[in-house]
C-alpha cells in the first residue's frame, strides 16, 4: 500500500499491468453490473448543467429513460448517486458505435466541444475504483478486478502497460499533475526494489 497525498494507492494500482481492449469485451462495463457509473457530488450539477448539449449524442431509449427516472439515481446498495440505467442494465447514457462497442454520450458531446463534462471521472478512471472512508480524511484508490477485464489485463501485460499509466490522463485530472509524479515515482521505486 502506498500513500500519496494522503490517497491510500493499492500496490495492485502500480503493479498490475492493464490496457482496454474494446475489440474483446465491446465496452461491457458500461453495460455489465448493478449499479450505474459512480458520480462525485460535483458531478450531479456538472450533469444538470451538461445534459441539454449531452441529449442529442444519446439514443432514444437513453433520453426516454433519463427523463422518467431522472438524470442520475441514488443506489443503496452502493450508497451513493450514479449514471441512470436502462431496464435491461446498461447506462442510460451509453450508445454504441457500428461495431457494436460501447462509446459514451457525455464523451462524444464533450469531444465535439459542445459540453464541459467528459464524463464521470468513476468511468474516466476505471478500473480503478476511488473509495472515500468518511472516518477519516483518506480515500483510498484500489484495482477494481473483474472477469469482463480479462482481455485487458492480457494486453496490458503484453504492452507492458502498469494500470496507473493507462489511466494517467484521468488521474491527473482528479488528483493534479503532481499527484500523478509522486505516484509514478512510487512506482518506480518499489519496481527497482
Amino acid at each position: 500500500m502506498l500513500i500519496i497525498q494522503e490517497v491510500l494507492v493499492s500496490d495492485d494500482v502500480v503493479k498490475k499491468q492493464f490496457m482496454c481492449n474494446l475489440s474483446a469485451c465491446k465496452g461491457a462495463c458500461c453495460w455489465e453490473g448493478d449499479y450505474g457509473a459512480p458520480l462525485e457530488k460535483e458531478e450531479l450539477s456538472i450533469l444538470e448543467d451538461n445534459y441539454s448539449k449531452i441529449k442529442p449524442y444519446l439514443t432514444k431509449d437513453g433520453i426516454v429513460q433519463i427523463e422518467a427516472k431522472g438524470l442520475y439515481n441514488y443506489f443503496k446498495g452502493m450508497d451513493d448517486f450514479g449514471t441512470t440505467l436502462l431496464d435491461n442494465g446498461a447506462c442510460a447514457y451509453m450508445t454504441k458505435d457500428t461495431n457494436g462497442t460501447a462509446k459514451c454520450g457525455m464523451e462524444a458531446a464533450y469531444n465535439d466541444g459542445v459540453s464541459d463534462f467528459k464524463k464521470p471521472i468513476s468511468c474516466h478512471l476505471y478500473p480503478i475504483r476511488v473509495n472515500n472512508d468518511e472516518n477519516s480524511s483518506f480515500e483510498a484508490m484500489n484495482y477494481d478486478k473483474w472477469e469482463i477485464c480479462d482481455a485487458a489485463c492480457k494486453l496490458g501485460e503484453e504492452h507492458q502497460m502498469p494500470l496507473y499509466q493507462f489511466v494517467k490522463e484521468a488521474i491527473i485530472r482528479k488528483y493534479g499533475l503532481d499527484f500523478y509524479e509522486e505516484l509514478h515515482a512510487a512506482a518506480q521505486h518499489l519496481k527497482a526494489d
